[in-house]
């Protein structure tokens, strides 16, 4: 539907932003537009505390850092706040096969030339017997084995954070209030109208009108704005992402965080471990139609280590994608815009980059134009994202239950097949322009999810084998010499965090 000729003749000014929910979505909108646009806009978060989050986001990855850094946001009061450890990427375990593990880390792997991507060296290599494990070659990769961490000069380590949701919105809600935005709360009885089809106001329970030019609608998985206001209608993408469901539950910590995720592969799903420096975050995402939420309540309850903390909660869920997140003005951000389950904690990179765009293109007045480009970039990241994630179920050599059987016989969209059959016969990979992630994630996943390419580029034969050794050799002690000079993650977390406590004091 375009509303191009109703935009235009309703042109006026944004200057009231109404953020319409909180949790992790809207408060990382408030902060990001207050600290950017604050001087401008007149900033209203609304939000009940009668309603609770989903709450579940707790890993995250490097984009973070960045939206950090872009909001002079001071990254020790942040860890310190929200019991922060470092991420350097995600373990899967059990998902090429039962037994068999591999870590996806952030960072580069090697050494590109610009003729061919690392891998193609390290494919002669191993033809070659001179190669090590492909992880070896990546810092990232063996500091998480190691479980060890430093921030190192010049950001020669990429990382992220695992984070406590809760706490994060509410550090975020200081931080935005220091700016100027108001909170208002209360409970959204109607979202009124205007004549020309624009959202006009919210009404509120207690009869409060809270009235705006511009809307956020971060309701979670009601999208009262999106959805039910303005009846954007909704992708199902359940045929290929089967999971609709997950249980959480936070434990006790019993031992000293990892720096990573463990994502732990069952036989309808999958498990997370988040562990954070005060306790550990625990789940099970799993598809109904495949198992029942006490099979899957026993398999997670049975599993995790140190005595609960909270009640396992159940989310119920549909993966897919709004049709548009920008409807005439309002804007979908988190939940409400549609979800990809946290299987690469890409669901607070989704809110950042909404916010990025938003800003980017923030208008003076709401043109359609601004509208259509919008909703363009967001289908065309939210895409690449959801490929990714379907790779991990498609290509699997696990057929021990009907789950991984449907799994690996499902047809798949054809931007992903290209992708595989492409890596599967000559060992490239391609990027597309502004796409969340490199080739050397997809080179990491589709390795450790069991592809072994064809061909590899020819570039790597003009090294005999005491050069292609002494290349890949190289990088392998450079990269396991900064990894043993770094102390433990958890000792440089005590200190980083208690340097914080103690400027605070």
């Amino acid at each position: 539907m375009n509303h191009a000729s109703d935009a235009t003749a309703a042109r006026k000014p944004v200057r009231r932003v109404v953020i319409a929910g909180g949790g992790t979505a809207g408060w990382m909108a408030a902060a990001a537009l207050s600290r950017t646009l604050g001087k401008v806009l007149d900033i209203t978060l609304v939000e009940s505390d009668a309603i609770g989050t989903v709450g579940v986001g707790e890993a995250t990855i490097p984009t973070l850092v960045t939206f950090h850094r872009l909001l002079n946001i001071n990254e020790q009061a942040f860890m310190a706040a929200t019991h922060a450890t470092i991420k350097l990427g995600i373990a899967f375990e059990n998902w090429r096969d039962v037994g068999k593990d591999y870590i996806h880390s952030f960072g580069l792997t090697g050494k590109d030339h610009w003729t061919a991507g690392f891998q193609h060296f390290w494919l002669k290599g191993r033809e070659r017997g001179l190669a090590r494990d492909y992880g070896d070659y990546c810092m990232e990769l063996r500091a998480a084995q190691e479980r060890k961490f430093a921030h190192l000069p010049d950001n020669g380590i990429n990382y992220a954070f695992h984070l406590d949701a809760t706490q994060y919105a509410q550090f975020l809600r200081r931080f935005s209030e220091e700016f100027g935005v108001q909170r208002e709360e209360g409970r959204i009885a109607e979202v009124r109208m205007a004549d020309n089809g624009d959202i006009a106001a919210l009404a509120m329970e207690d009869g409060r009108l809270i009235e705006g030019d511009l809307f956020i609608d971060c309701t979670g998985f009601r999208a009262l704005l999106i959805g039910q206001a303005l009846g954007v209608p909704y992708e199902d993408w359940s045929h290929w992402l089967f999971a609709d469901s997950a249980l959480a539950v936070q434990t006790e910590s019993v031992r000293d965080a990892i720096p990573y995720t463990r994502s732990i592969a069952g036989d309808a799903g999958w498990q997370w471990r988040i562990p954070l420096q005060h306790r550990c975050g625990n789940g099970i995402v799993f598809a109904s139609r495949y198992t029942d939420e006490a099979t899957a309540h026993d398999t997670l309850m049975g599993s995790i280590e140190g005595a609960p903390r909270t009640e396992p909660r159940l989310i119920r869920f549909k993966p897919g994608q709004r049709a548009r997140a920008w409807e005439r003005n309002c804007v979908a951000l988190g939940l409400s815009s549609g979800f990809l389950e946290p299987l690469e904690s890409t669901n607070i990179h989704l809110i950042q980059r909404g916010i990025t765009r938003l800003l980017q293109s923030f208008p003076h007045v709401i043109e359609q134009v601004d509208i259509d480009e919008y909703n363009q970039q967001v289908a065309n990241e939210i895409t690449h994202i959801r490929d990714f994630v379907i790779l991990h179920y498609k290509v699997t050599d696990r057929r021990d239950t009907p789950f991984w059987r449907d799994c690996a016989a499902m047809d798949i969209p054809d931007t992903l097949r290209h992708r595989i059959e492409l890596f599967a016969e000559t060992g490239r990979v391609f990027r597309v322009p502004n796409e969340l992630f490199a080739e050397n994630s997809w080179i990491q996943v589709m390795l450790g999810q069991g592809i072994v390419p064809r061909q590899r580029h020819p570039a790597p034969d003009m090294m005999g084998d005491e050069e292609l050794q002494h290349f890949l050799e190289g990088i392998r002690r450079h990269v396991e010499h900064t990894v043993q000079r770094l102390p433990t993650h958890m000792d440089y977390i005590r200190s980083y965090c208690a340097m914080q406590r103690v400027a605070s004091d």
